[in-house]
């Protein structure tokens, strides 16, 4: 069944929108259009992703994060990929979390192993298998939402993922349990990913919030068994703002540990992002004005957390200051 749930109340969670990939496809896109217009945020089930590979890379990160930071940190700092704890901004963002950022070129893949195990072939094998499966699910799900917008090139969104030069990214967290006042501190503070889509996988601890205008920050249920799926700002862009790059943040847990796994799809550095046509009408004129995916993250790094990058690009606006 295809879920539509309705706009998030204030109450202990929010139960987000369920797409289940194995309905019919045009209610599918449908659905899954509605749930980026209203969330920027949905889940998804029987996406065919094997469990074994899920589980296979989640033992690899949990054997490398429960190591001492000695050795962590042979495999650091993350500049850009690499390990990193705390520091997740490029200024003096920080949290109380700990990561590894991977490109998602295979050698570069390899190469960092090194340095994260014992075992590099099993861990980039891990790594390189999952990418390559949450990379075909994500251009599924993007190409449902060019189906479910009516655009007549449903490949307009995934080829920008698929180009062979693409800047995606792939980033392990761990968020280690609180252990002092307060408990629940920010693990991952308050931001928009900059990316086309993001694929997120967690285990069954809580921590994720969306932030809603209405009632503020409210806490997901999490769903080991789920992809929670996210709008990124260049989507946002491309859709000339139908969809929302909604700021999302990460707590801490009082007494168990939080281990994410997530697939940032993007664009080629040179790909040239502009408001797709059909997007355009007189009441919703051309918001943002064009720009490559290198311009907008140069834009990204010079701004905080929480930032509302997009902003620097829209209509009016000569620079990305």
């Amino acid at each position: 069944m295809v879920v539509a749930s309705a706009k998030p109340v204030k109450g202990p969670v929010v139960e987000l929108p369920t797409v289940d990939l194995s309905c019919d496809r045009t209610e599918v896109g449908k659905v899954i259009v509605k749930a980026c217009e209203e969330y920027g945020f949905f889940k998804v089930i029987n996406h065919g992703v094997s469990q074994d590979i899920v589980d296979e890379l989640e033992e690899e990160s949990l054997n490398f994060f429960s190591k001492p930071v000695q050795d962590k940190q042979r495999a650091g700092p993350a500049n850009p990929f690499g390990y990193g704890f705390k520091n997740i901004g490029f200024n003096g963002d920080i949290g109380e979390v700990e990561y590894l950022l991977l490109n998602t070129n295979i050698t570069s893949i390899f190469k960092l192993s090194k340095s994260i195990s014992t075992d590099p072939s099993k861990f980039s094998y891990a790594v390189t298998v999952y990418i390559e499966a949450v990379k075909k699910l994500a251009c599924e799900i993007l190409e449902l939402v060019a189906e479910g917008l009516r655009v007549p090139d449903t490949s307009v969104f995934s080829r920008l993922i698929r180009d062979v030069n693409s800047d995606s990214i792939f980033r392990l967290n761990h968020y280690p349990p609180s252990t002092s006042a307060p408990l629940n501190k920010i693990g991952f503070g308050e931001h928009s990913d900059p990316q086309i889509l993001t694929i997120l996988r967690a285990n069954d601890v809580g921590g994720l919030q969306i932030y809603n205008d209405d009632v503020g920050w409210v806490p997901v249920r999490p769903d080991p068994n789920a992809f929670f799926v996210n709008v990124g700002d260049v989507l946002q862009a491309i859709t000339n703002g139908r969809f929302v790059s909604v700021r999302h943040r990460a707590l801490t847990n009082s007494a168990k540990s939080r281990v994410s796994m997530a697939y940032f799809g993007a664009p080629s550095l040179q790909a040239r992002i502009s408001v797709l046509p059909e997007m355009l009408t007189p009441h919703n004129p051309c918001r943002y004005r064009p720009f490559t995916w290198a311009e907008y993250k140069k834009a990204c790094y010079s701004l905080r957390l929480g930032a509302g990058r997009l902003d620097h690009f829209r209509m009016g606006r000569e620079d990305a200051e």
